[in-house]
């Protein structure tokens, strides 16, 4: 049976690994993350979660380029482009330049592209 206390139902469990529950629950308790912190990982993990946008940023990868060349490397319209691209300029994984009527698009910071290797390296099952 179940209530509708987690960390109470955790503390039955941690009575049987820890002698003193109230200490093992404070070190815990310690370990949480700070919300900011969380809410920025989530704001560049959800910029990820999108087919467009890792096109794009592959695209950028070999450098900058304006919202008509990603619209050809996307094959989508101007608006989807340039909303793909709010998202990614919001969460800090790409920045412009203006020049003239012209807005250009890159890479922020190499972590983008480390992220983007990372995710090529999980070796994700296949449904076989």
């Amino acid at each position: 049976m179940s209530s509708n206390d987690p960390v109470g139902d955790a503390c039955c469990s941690l009575a049987e690994l820890h002698d003193d529950v109230d200490a093992s629950v404070e070190a815990l308790a310690d370990r949480r993350p700070d919300e900011e912190g969380i809410d920025g990982r989530r704001a560049v993990f959800a910029a990820l979660a999108n087919e467009h946008r890792l096109r794009a940023l592959a695209a950028l990868r070999e450098g900058e380029l304006c919202v008509c060349e990603l619209q050809v490397v996307l094959e989508a319209p101007q608006s989807t482009v340039a909303t793909h691209l709010r998202t990614l300029r919001e969460a800090g994984l790409v920045k412009t330049r203006k020049k003239g009527k012209w807005t250009y698009y890159r890479i922020a910071d190499t972590a983008a592209l480390e992220l983007l290797d990372v995710a090529a390296a999980v070796d994700v099952p296949t449904d076989d």
